[in-house]
C-alpha cells in the first residue's frame, strides 16, 4: 500500500513539474453572453481595483455590473447610462468582456460599441491571468444566459452572475511567452509587450530623446522617436518624471473607422506620454514625435491625432486638436503636439481629395462676393418696383434675393472664420450656413410652385406674401434647430486637396461623422432632389405652354426665358448629381461657377428684362417671366371662351 502511494505521489509530482515547464498562461481572456433585461432605464455599474482575486460579471433587470480585483493599477468606480446605445429598445443584448493582462486593458463590447473600462497601460511586474470559472448563481428571470469563455459554452440557463478566479503570473515571462508565439508564426515585425521608458526631469532639464525598439530588420529606422522639450519640465510643477510608452498592434486603437463614413486607419504604433498626477497642455515648445512607417501612397491624406482620455474616457476618439502634421517623406511623419496623452498618425484609406482646390476656392470667393453685391442691388431694385407695381411675384423674388445674399456672404467668410477660431465658432456658423442654404433652396422651390400656379391656376388667387415668408424663412429653421439640438453635426470641416493632403481647406459646415452624413442626406440632398426634379418638369411645362408665342421666334428671347427661369428654379444645382467620371472635373468647375455666381446671374436676368422692356416700349416682350406667362395664359383663356 505504501509503495502504491509513493508511486502515485511521484506521478503527481511529475505532472506538476511538466505543467510548470510546458503549460502556457492565458495571454488574454474573454467572456461573452446575452443579457436579458427590462425595457426601462439601463445602466452599467463598474467597481474595479488592483489585485488578482478575480472578477464577477452580474446582471439584473436594470443593470449590468463588472466588479472585482483584476488589474495592476487601474481603479474605476462608476455608473454609466446604457440607454444612449439603444439597449432599452430590445429585451436581450449581446455583450463581451475582454481582458488583456499584458496591457492591463479591460473593455466591454455592447451594442456595437467598445467601452474602455481600463485604458492600455505599461508592463508591470505581476499580471493577473489564467481566469478560471468559479461558482455561478441560481437560475433567475433576468440575468445572463448563453455564457461562454473563448467560445466554450458554460451554461445556456439564465444566471445572475458569473464568477472567475485569477492567478498572478510574472509579466516578463508572460511577455516572452507571447513573443515566442509570434516568432513561431514568423511575426517578426510585431512585439506583444509595451516598451516603457521613465525620463527624469531634474532642475535644468534640457530635453530628452526616446527611441522605440527596432523590430525585424535591425538596420531599419525605429518605429517612433520622441523628443521631450525643456518646456515640459516647466509645465510639470509637482512631478519630475515623465513616462513614455510605445504600443504596437493594439486593435483597440483601430476603433476610429467606426466613427466616420470615410474609411481610415491608424498606424500600428501608438505613443503615450504622461506625467503622473499632472494635466499638461498648451506647451510653449511642442513635443516632437517622429513616426517611421510603411510608404503611404500619394493622394492619401494623413494627419497627427491624439486621444484625450479625459474628454472621451469610454470611447476611442482620435482628434487633430493640439497637433501639427509635418510630412517628411512618404514613409516619415513628424507630429508637433502641445499636450500629453496617446498619439499616432491617422491615414485615410479611401480618399477622395479635391483636385484643383485652389482654383475652385478662388472661383467660389469671387462668385460669392459678386453674388452678395448683386443680390443687395437686386433687393433695392425689387423694393422700388414693389412700391410701383403690386405684383405678388415681386415678394417671392425678394425672398430669394435675401436668402442668396446671406448665403453668399456667409459662405465667403466661412473659410476665414474656420481658420481664426474654428472649434468654437464653426458649430454656430455651420448651422446658420445650413439654414440659409435650405432657405435659398426653399425659395427656389416657391418660384417653381408660383410659376405652376400662374400657368395652371390662372383664375385662382395665389397665397398671400406672408404665407410665402413663413415657408421660405421659418420652415428651413425647423430641421436646423433639431440637428443643432441633437449635437455633433455642425463643426469644423476639412476639405483635402490632391496636391498637398496635409494642408486641407478649412470651412464651417457639417462634420464627417455618420450622424452628420445622414443629416446631410435627409435634409439638404432631399430638398435638392425635389427642387431639381420639380424645376426641370416646370421648365418643360412652361416651354410647352408658351413656345408658340411670337416673341419666342427670336432665339435670344427663347434663350433668355429658359435661362432666366433656370436661375429662379435653381436648376443648375442639378449638376451636383453629375459629378462622376469621366466628366467630374468639367462638372465640378461648371457647378462651382454657376452656383457661386447665381446671385449675379439673377441680377443680370432682371437687368436684361428691364432693358428688353424699354426696347419693347413696355410690351409683354420685356415683362418678367412669371408675369408674361400669366398674361399669355389669360389671353389664351379669353380666346377659348370667345371661341
Amino acid at each position: 500500500m505504501e509503495l502504491r502511494r509513493t508511486r502515485s505521489l511521484k506521478v503527481v509530482l511529475l505532472l506538476i513539474i511538466l505543467c510548470t515547464a510546458f503549460c502556457e498562461n492565458d495571454l488574454d481572456s474573454n467572456f461573452c453572453g446575452t443579457w436579458r433585461h427590462g425595457n426601462g432605464p439601463l445602466s452599467l455599474k463598474v467597481n474595479l481595483s488592483s489585485g488578482c482575486s478575480g472578477i464577477s460579471i452580474s446582471a439584473n433587470k436594470s443593470s449590468l455590473s463588472i466588479n472585482g480585483q483584476l488589474t495592476s493599477y487601474c481603479r474605476r468606480v462608476e455608473e454609466l447610462d446604457l440607454n444612449q446605445f439603444g439597449l432599452h429598445l430590445e429585451e436581450d443584448s449581446d455583450f463581451c468582456v475582454y481582458w488583456e493582462p499584458l496591457l492591463d486593458q479591460l473593455k466591454l463590447e455592447v451594442a456595437g460599441k467598445n467601452l474602455i473600462l481600463c485604458w492600455p497601460g505599461t508592463l508591470r511586474e505581476l499580471c493577473c491571468t489564467d481566469l478560471s470559472p468559479g461558482t455561478n448563481t441560481a437560475e433567475v428571470k433576468y440575468g445572463i444566459f448563453n455564457g461562454r469563455v473563448k467560445n466554450d459554452p458554460l451554461s445556456s440557463k439564465i444566471h445572475t452572475a458569473y464568477n472567475f478566479d485569477g492567478r498572478y503570473t510574472n509579466c516578463k515571462e508572460l511577455c516572452e511567452q507571447a513573443n515566442q508565439g509570434n516568432l513561431q508564426n514568423n511575426m517578426l515585425a510585431e512585439h506583444p509587450c509595451t516598451q516603457r521608458t521613465v525620463v527624469g526631469m531634474p532642475k535644468g532639464f534640457r530635453g530628452h530623446n526616446i527611441t522605440s525598439q527596432v523590430l525585424g530588420d535591425k538596420s531599419a529606422e525605429p518605429a517612433a522617436t520622441v523628443y521631450l522639450p525643456p518646456a515640459l519640465k516647466q509645465a510639470a510643477t509637482n512631478m519630475s518624471k515623465a513616462v513614455c510608452t510605445f504600443f504596437t498592434n493594439n486593435s483597440l486603437f483601430q476603433e476610429v473607422h467606426k466613427k466616420s463614413h470615410t474609411e481610415v486607419k491608424i498606424l500600428n504604433i501608438v505613443v503615450e506620454i504622461t506625467v503622473a498626477k499632472e494635466i499638461i497642455k498648451d506647451l510653449s515648445e511642442p513635443i516632437r514625435i517622429n513616426f517611421h512607417h510603411d510608404v503611404i501612397p500619394k493622394g492619401r491624406s494623413r494627419k497627427c491625432v491624439s486621444w484625450d482620455t479625459r474628454k472621451d474616457p469610454l470611447l476611442v476618439n482620435w482628434v487633430a486638436d493640439g497637433c501639427e502634421t509635418q510630412q517628411k517623406g512618404p514613409d516619415h511623419t513628424e507630429c508637433l503636439c502641445n499636450h500629453l496623452t496617446y498619439f499616432t498618425v491617422l491615414v485615410e484609406m479611401e480618399p477622395r481629395p479635391v483636385r484643383h482646390l485652389l482654383a475652385l476656392t478662388i472661383i467660389t470667393y469671387l462668385g460669392c462676393a459678386a453674388s452678395a453685391i448683386s443680390c443687395v442691388a437686386l433687393i433695392v431694385y425689387l423694393f422700388r418696383k414693389r412700391r410701383q407695381q403690386k405684383e405678388q411675384s415681386t415678394a417671392i423674388h425678394l425672398g430669394l434675393a435675401v436668402s442668396l445674399a446671406f448665403l453668399a456672404l456667409l459662405f465667403f467668410f466661412t473659410g476665414i472664420l474656420a481658420n481664426v477660431n474654428g472649434e468654437s465658432v464653426c458649430p454656430w456658423v455651420g448651422a446658420i450656413l445650413h439654414y440659409w442654404l435650405l432657405s435659398s433652396l426653399t425659395w427656389m422651390g416657391i418660384e417653381v410652385f408660383h410659376t405652376f400656379w400662374l400657368v395652371y391656376l390662372v383664375f385662382t388667387p395665389s397665397p398671400k406674401p406672408y404665407i410665402w415668408h413663413l415657408v421660405g424663412f421659418v420652415l428651413p429653421a425647423l430641421p436646423v434647430i433639431v440637428l443643432a439640438a441633437v449635437g455633433d453635426i455642425y463643426g469644423l470641416r476639412e476639405v483635402m486637396q490632391t496636391q498637398d493632403p496635409s494642408d486641407p481647406y478649412l470651412m464651417c459646415w457639417m462634420k464627417t461623422n455618420n450622424k452628420a452624413f445622414l443629416a446631410h442626406c435627409f435634409t439638404t440632398m432631399t430638398v435638392l432632389v425635389l427642387l431639381v426634379l420639380s424645376g426641370f418638369v416646370m421648365l418643360c411645362q412652361v416651354y410647352m405652354q408658351i413656345r408658340t408665342r411670337d416673341e419666342w421666334r427670336e432665339r435670344r428671347v427663347a434663350f433668355l426665358s429658359i435661362w432666366g427661369l433656370s436661375c429662379l428654379f435653381g436648376s443648375t444645382w442639378g449638376l451636383t448629381f453629375l459629378n462622376f467620371n469621366p466628366l467630374s472635373e468639367v462638372v465640378l468647375f461648371l457647378s462651382c461657377i454657376l452656383n457661386s455666381f447665381q446671385g449675379f446671374f439673377l441680377m443680370l436676368r432682371f437687368c436684361l428684362l428691364g432693358r428688353m422692356r424699354k426696347q419693347g416700349g413696355g410690351s409683354s416682350l420685356g415683362s418678367t417671366s412669371s408675369g408674361s406667362t400669366r398674361q399669355h395664359m389669360l389671353s389664351a383663356q379669353e380666346k377659348s371662351y370667345k371661341g
